[in-house]
């Protein structure tokens, strides 16, 4: 990577980390910039002008590409358009982006080069990544750099955000670690005002666990609506699937109880005006106990990407890729659920191919995590 990228990713986030949010007005591209930098600006800028990144975005952005240089590029992605839609959505990314500490540590990627591991090639890779799809909210897990890189660099291009640390974090008992891991949840302030928000231990058996949540409500200001957004990584590895079902019981109803109390209505009870995005790293498939708490909820919870499958009823093949001493892991993990009586999916981004991700799977040269990114368009139904 050039030295001179490098510093000026540096001086942006200091500039960053001591000035109030910058305002995120559409931009135009200038139609005499080159045709290539163009191209690679596309998946930025939508056709139906809802999503158009603010200048200083596509000025990170090249700065980025910039610092990749030639090594591979990232996956070529589309949306899939399921109808007309709103002509502004509001944009939902749900990454595992993976901590630092456990990519070069713990996880043990064993046909991932070092290399590829190394932060000062991956934070270009994540970057380039959140900027190209430019999201109103952005949910992330396994973020170990939050306070010296994601939250100076994200609040200078608008949004604002929390942070919850896993309790005992496995990062922490590495050698150099970046200290915990956990949760954060980003939002464009431009769109959305922030009018509560918390952090959750999650529970079992009235038990604390090690996983948590960030939660936040918010009102559109374009709309005037509310919607309760959540994030969360629930409990990892096989034998712990009682664990994540009772993970998720609980974030589930500390969600129904936030919004009732918004509603003026009493706690307990499912009806609501205010919908939900909950969106994770589950770690689990949609054969677990936990997914089909989820599906059957009384909030009336749906998994947007299963609008990618022909039936509309089936989820991805995978959201993670990886090769393990282990070995081999393909599988769906990550989920993007929504109240589907109140919200609408206009827009998915479709999975990258087994040819594109490569033999060597995640993460890679090209991709930044061992966790694909998902990323979804929603608008407001209309109130009955």
């Amino acid at each position: 990577m050039g030295r001179g990228a490098t510093k000026l990713f540096s001086a942006l986030a200091q500039t960053f980390s001591g000035h109030s949010p910058l305002p995120l007005p559409p931009s135009h591209l200038d139609p005499h910039q080159p045709a290539d930098t163009k191209l690679e600006l596309d998946s930025c800028q939508e056709q139906k002008g809802s999503l158009i990144c603010p200048p200083i975005s596509l000025e990170l952005l090249q700065q980025c590409e910039e610092a990749l240089g030639d090594e591979p590029r990232r996956f070529h992605r589309e949306f899939i358009h399921l109808n007309d839609g709103d002509s502004s959505p509001i944009r939902v990314m749900q990454w595992n982006v993976l901590a630092q500490a456990l990519g070069e540590g713990l996880d043990s990627f064993v046909q991932c080069p070092m290399e590829a591991l190394s932060w000062s090639r991956r934070k270009y890779l994540i970057f380039e990544e959140i900027l190209t799809y430019r999201p109103h909210i952005l949910c992330l897990q396994e973020v170990d750099h939050y306070y010296d890189t994601f939250q100076p660099v994200l609040a200078g291009l608008g949004y604002s955000s929390n942070f919850c640390p896993k309790p005992q974090s496995p990062c922490l008992g590495l050698e150099g670690n970046n200290g915990p891991d956990g949760c954060a949840l980003f939002f464009d302030q431009s769109r959305f005002e922030l009018l509560d928000s918390g952090n959750l231990r999650l529970s079992a058996m009235r038990l604390s666990t090690n996983q948590v949540a960030v939660v936040m409500m918010l009102r559109c200001r374009s709309t005037a609506r509310c919607i309760c957004v959540a994030v969360t990584h629930l409990k990892a590895r096989s034998g712990w699937e009682w664990l994540r079902s009772a993970q998720g019981s609980d974030l589930l109803r500390h969600l129904q109880n936030l919004v009732q109390k918004h509603c003026g209505g009493p706690t307990g009870v499912p009806s609501s005006d205010i919908p939900l995005l909950i969106c994770g790293d589950f770690n689990a498939v949609p054969a677990e106990e936990v997914y089909r708490r989820f599906i059957t909820s009384p909030l009336s919870l749906d998994s947007a990407y299963k609008k990618l499958s022909q039936d509309g009823l089936t989820e991805p093949e995978y959201t993670t890729w990886k090769i393990r001493p282990t070995g081999e892991c393909c599988a769906t993990l990550d989920y993007i659920w929504y109240s589907q009586d109140m919200l609408r999916v206009d827009a998915v981004l479709d999975m990258p191919t087994e040819e594109q991700i490569g033999p060597n799977r995640l993460p890679s040269f090209s991709y930044p995590s061992d966790h694909l990114s998902l990323v979804c368009d929603f608008t407001f139904k209309e109130k009955k």
